[in-house]
């Protein structure tokens, strides 16, 4: 220490910084990477190993007045083994990442090979000398500018004159490798390598600058230390030192920064493949914690503070940090799902289904200009649908809307290639003048296979898409193809229930025209016919009851088939239209017919008025067929109970056997087959239908519809 606050403070605030920093940066690769191969392992480790040195650096640094020389001399030793196991992981790792052992026919294999060897043989022989002979001089000799004890060739200590050409050699020969790659046999290689490669290109080149300065410092601290040196100039040296120090300390910081940037940006060393979102950040707090915890603490040291003092301010910036990272780890997730609430929201299913199928076109593409904007921030997209619920899903949805629709014809088996790394997560890279200016497809894939295609552009920052974004992207676009296809299904069934209804009707009224037109005078005629006959025979006479018989049953049929025409009138009120229904087509059914209702009804959309009218006219079907059980000479009476607050409510009660009569209950409180097409249709547009006991005897089904006044 020089005794100097700011400098040992900038000092021991660097040095903190680079051992914290590696550290954290080698773990995350090894504990995140995606298959841990030797070369994540090299990376991890060289990461770790290089904050080794920093340990032993800062050691040095905070010990120099309570530590003893035999303690000093051992972290001054140690912290050579990073020194030499550093630069040549570098360039191992630098292989590994630009393809050196994916070929050995590649140029850069046959480039590098005898270099490797080489630089290889150079780091085995510096260790060799530092276990065996041991050439280093020890700490108290260095800071005695006492280079008498190392081997020395020359002028010159052997040590300074390996360690440089070493360290030189490795770095230059990873920026070679940087700048003249193998191809990559991975889909997102290049891409990655490219965008990766000026981060990479900056870490290699402040190695550089780092090993070149510390070369030239080496050899001026020799020629400086000689015999005969004047004491000034050795103290010169010795202050020229520290700052030097701090310079090289700073430098490496700055380095591991931009190599932690290149890294978290883009994951080329964890094997994914696509960078994730959460780990940008965690690298960002990772820096932020690293630089304010090294200069607090850095301060602390530097201050001479007691060691209880530190411990305090160590426990609370741990705890102020853990706190403002979950502070912020909840905002995020808060602006997380505002971006993605109109996705997991209610969509209103029964609202839109009675919509023209434009609008709910329109809502759709509000959804995926939300997914595009707010979550991806694409410059365009668009989603293609596919597979069987192409009919249904309509034409592509576009982003921006109202941008012109480029003709896509994206391959099936596009994410089907064995050697697509990414094709377990439905992800690839398209050819962007054969797909309209398009660069990645996301496949969308649900339980009926591939249904659709997400075609995207580049974003607006020109950044890689997160895992994150992707995975949103597929759930997303899988979410609105069911959605289209889904509605677009409901409305085609609802349309042919609304004709099925209609064409029923139609042929009720044919059915009751000819049977009471027809088929009832015929009978009618037989059996005066037969009647009229001298003598009659038995078997005429069973024939003539056989006849009156089916005339009553025919008779009895043409009272449950409709009379006039059943349809809702727009123009007419509800409770005009139920009760002109109950008279026409049930007229004689009931012993009585009882109405309770209030002056009118509001008016409602037509086809919440529609599913309305056929709930109840079933209803009261049901009691007219079934009411009076095996008894038709039963009294049966019936009443109907409209009331209008929040909600419409129409009972249809009647006192006839009870409700034993419905075939099969339903679990949503309606029952046999007819209610339960109208409990469903009656759900669509946000209404409910009930059976249930009425009294002793009798039946009660209530129609209930929520209203806008």
């Amino acid at each position: 220490m020089t005794g100097i606050l700011l400098l040992d403070w900038a000092l021991l605030s660097v040095s903190l910084f680079d051992t914290i920093l590696p550290l954290w940066l080698g773990l995350t690769i090894l504990l995140n990477a995606d298959r841990r191969s030797w070369g994540v392992w090299v990376m991890g480790g060289g990461l770790v190993t290089a904050s080794g040195f920093f340990v032993s650096h800062t050691a040095i640094l905070g010990g120099m007045l309570s530590l003893s020389s035999q303690a000093l001399d051992f972290w001054w030793h140690v912290g050579w083994i990073p020194i030499v196991i550093s630069p040549y992981a570098w360039y191992v790792v630098t292989l590994w990442y630009t393809g050196f052992w994916n070929d050995k026919q590649s140029p850069l294999r046959r480039r590098h090979m005898p270099w490797l060897v080489l630089s290889g043989g150079l780091g085995m022989f510096f260790f060799a000398l530092m276990i065996a002979i041991s050439p280093l001089p020890s700490y108290t000799q260095i800071a005695q500018f006492d280079l008498s004890s190392a081997w020395m060739i020359g002028p010159m200590p052997l040590v300074f004159i390996v360690f440089p050409i070493f360290i030189v050699l490795c770095i230059l020969l990873s920026i070679d490798a940087l700048l003249r790659p193998s191809p990559s046999d991975r889909l997102m290689g290049e891409l990655a390598r490219r965008r990766t490669r000026p981060w990479l290109i900056g870490t290699a080149t402040m190695l550089l600058v780092v090993s070149l300065l510390v070369t030239a410092f080496v050899w001026w601290v020799v020629s400086s230390t000689r015999e005969g040196t004047p004491l000034i100039v050795r103290l010169l040296t010795a202050n020229s030192a520290i700052w030097f120090d701090l310079l090289l300390a700073t430098l490496i910081a700055v380095t591991v920064v931009l190599l932690g940037q290149g890294i978290v940006s883009y994951e080329v060393f964890t094997g994914k493949t696509l960078p994730r979102r959460g780990f940008f950040r965690h690298w960002r707090s990772a820096v932020i914690l690293a630089g304010g915890y090294s200069i607090v603490i850095g301060l602390g040291v530097a201050g001479g503070l007691r060691p209880i003092y530190t411990l305090l301010i160590t426990a609370v910036l741990m705890m102020v940090f853990y706190a403002l990272f979950s502070w912020r780890s909840f905002v995020e997730r808060e602006e997380f799902m505002a971006r993605l609430r109109p996705f997991v929201s209610s969509q209103h299913l029964y609202q839109h289904l009675i919509e023209p199928q434009s609008e709910a076109g329109k809502r759709a593409t509000g959804l995926f200009d939300a997914l595009c904007r707010d979550v991806l921030s694409a410059r365009r997209a668009q989603l293609v649908p596919a597979g069987v619920l192409a009919p249904l899903a309509g034409p592509p949805l576009v982003y921006p809307a109202g941008e012109p629709v480029p003709q896509l014809s994206l391959p099936a088996n596009l994410f089907a290639e064995t050697r697509n790394e990414v094709s377990s997560m439905g992800f690839a890279a398209i050819d962007p003048s054969l797909h309209g200016g398009y660069h990645w497809a996301i496949a969308l894939v649900t339980e009926r296979g591939l249904v659709g295609m997400l075609a995207l552009d580049v974003k607006w920052d020109g950044g890689l898409y997160t895992q994150e974004e992707i995975e949103i992207a597929q759930a997303s676009g899988e979410r609105l193809v069911d959605m289209l296809a889904g509605e677009e299904m409901a409305r085609r069934l609802m349309a042919l229930q609304r004709r099925r209804l209609a064409e029923t009707q139609v042929a009720d009224r044919r059915t009751r025209r000819t049977l009471h037109d027809e088929v009832l005078p015929d009978l009618h005629a037989a059996v005066l016919s037969l009647s009229s006959l001298p003598g009659k025979e038995p078997t005429v006479r069973a024939t003539i009851q056989s006849l009156v018989d089916m005339h009553h049953r025919v008779s009895d049929l043409i009272r449950t088939l409709p009379g006039k025409a059943s349809q809702v009138r727009r123009d007419t009120n509800l409770l005009e239209t139920l009760r002109e229904m109950v008279e026409d087509e049930f007229a004689g059914e009931f012993t009585s017919i009882a109405w309770q209702s209030p002056p009118g009804l509001p008016r409602l959309e037509p086809f919440a008025q529609e599913v309305i009218y056929y709930a109840v006219r079933e209803a009261v079907r049901n009691a007219a067929l079934h009411g009076r059980g095996d008894d038709p000479g039963r009294p049966l009476k019936l009443s109907i109970d409209v009331t209008c607050n929040s909600e419409l409510s129409i009972a249809v009660t009647d006192d006839g056997v009870g409700i034993s009569y419905l075939p099969q209950p339903s679990p949503a409180g309606g029952a046999g087959e007819g209610l339960a097409l109208h409990s469903t249709m009656l759900a669509i547009v946000g209404g409910t239908l009930i059976a249930e006991p009425a009294g002793e005897h009798g039946t009660r089904v209530i129609v209930r519809l929520p209203v806008v006044k």
